[in-house]
């Protein structure tokens, strides 16, 4: 009887050897090799031409030709919109994300981040930092707390994060709205919301925007990069948000208008804002950003998992299991949306 042939694995991350070696036991098919890069240039010339599994963040093959045999891209990152324009793009290689390992810490950083903003946390450090013991009038006029319960939170991008962002929300006793492309639910997900506890939310489309951010007290977005959501959050986005609200951004550069988010923010429009995603990153020295008044700036941390090998094993061998018998593939990117 023949034996099943070999499966190329190639990595372009840095697993520890614990990691790879797992990734071995489970799937004695696997040739795996682990070359960490940063170019295509860093992997050989023989190590793409046998390639046919690619794991990777953004190193990918100079040319279809030069990795004739690629099957299957596993990206190391939530989004795919850094892929597009690419050799492998416009390829008929399914692409498949590692969506739905970042929603239980991501939305924690934004619950962490509304209970902040609403409790002045930029003011409180400003006030540690100045080491002045402020009067009892200071500290009622600008330390007061907001209250969160019966605000409103709008998520735009009610998918995996949002929904459980909205069942965090839920608990603290807030209205929830979501604003997503449509209301049915995408198959092949990794991680979904709990049965009976994705927190109800009213569900806008993205048609009657402006009417969703007329109700938000607060304003999480959590959306992919798309065409449809570049610059969706401009200047008159931000003219209808509810006067005073609070927005935390934990999705990518690029959906929201900064210039039009620091507008709004001195105007008094926007009463504080939370950060963890630039137009430009890492973020330069002397950006107006690291000194801006009633912002909370993070360096793209939102969607660190403290479990995250664990999940990636489990999700890439579950694909390579699916791979290796013809099925279809967990948290396939649909390139017509860009997600």
């Amino acid at each position: 009887m023949t034996s099943p042939s070999p499966v190329h694995y190639l990595s372009t991350l840095s697993f520890p050897d614990r990691w790879l070696d797992r990734l071995r036991a489970r799937h004695p098919r696997l040739v795996v090799t682990q070359l960490t890069a940063k170019t295509a240039a860093d992997i050989p010339a023989q190590v793409w031409r046998r390639t046919q599994i690619l794991h990777t963040s953004s190193v990918l093959p100079d040319s279809p030709a030069a990795a004739p045999g690629l099957s299957w891209i596993q990206l190391d990152t939530s989004g795919a919109d850094h892929l597009k324009g690419t050799s492998v793009w416009d390829l008929p290689v399914p692409l498949t994300s590692i969506g739905g390992i970042s929603p239980v810490p991501m939305a924690e950083y934004v619950m962490m981040m509304l209970l902040g903003l609403a409790h002045r946390l930029p003011r409180a450090i400003a006030v540690q930092q100045s080491g002045t013991w402020p009067s009892l009038g200071e500290r009622w006029n600008t330390l007061m707390p907001r209250r969160l319960r019966g605000a409103t939170v709008g998520v735009i991008g009610y998918g995996r994060i949002g929904h459980e962002v909205g069942r965090l929300a839920a608990q603290f006793g807030m209205t929830v709205l979501g604003l997503k492309r449509d209301r049915a639910p995408r198959g092949g997900a990794f991680f979904g919301a709990p049965a009976g506890e994705s927190g109800e939310a009213e569900l806008y489309t993205p048609d009657r925007l402006h009417a969703f951010l007329g109700r938000c007290d607060h304003l999480v977005v959590t959306c992919p990069l798309t065409d449809e959501t570049r610059g969706m959050m401009d200047a008159a986005a931000f003219a209808a948000l509810k006067d005073g609200a609070m927005v935390v951004n934990v999705s990518r550069g690029g959906i929201v208008d900064e210039a039009a988010l620091r507008a709004s923010l001195r105007s008094g429009r926007v009463a504080g804002a939370a950060l963890d995603v630039f137009d430009e990153e890492p973020l330069p020295a002397g950006h107006p950003w690291w000194t801006e008044p009633n912002v909370v700036l993070t360096p793209h941390v939102a969607g660190f998992a403290p479990d995250y090998e664990e999940q990636t094993l489990e999700l890439v061998g579950a694909n390579v299991e699916r791979f290796l018998a013809g099925r279809e593939l967990i948290n396939l990117v649909d390139r017509s949306r860009g997600y």
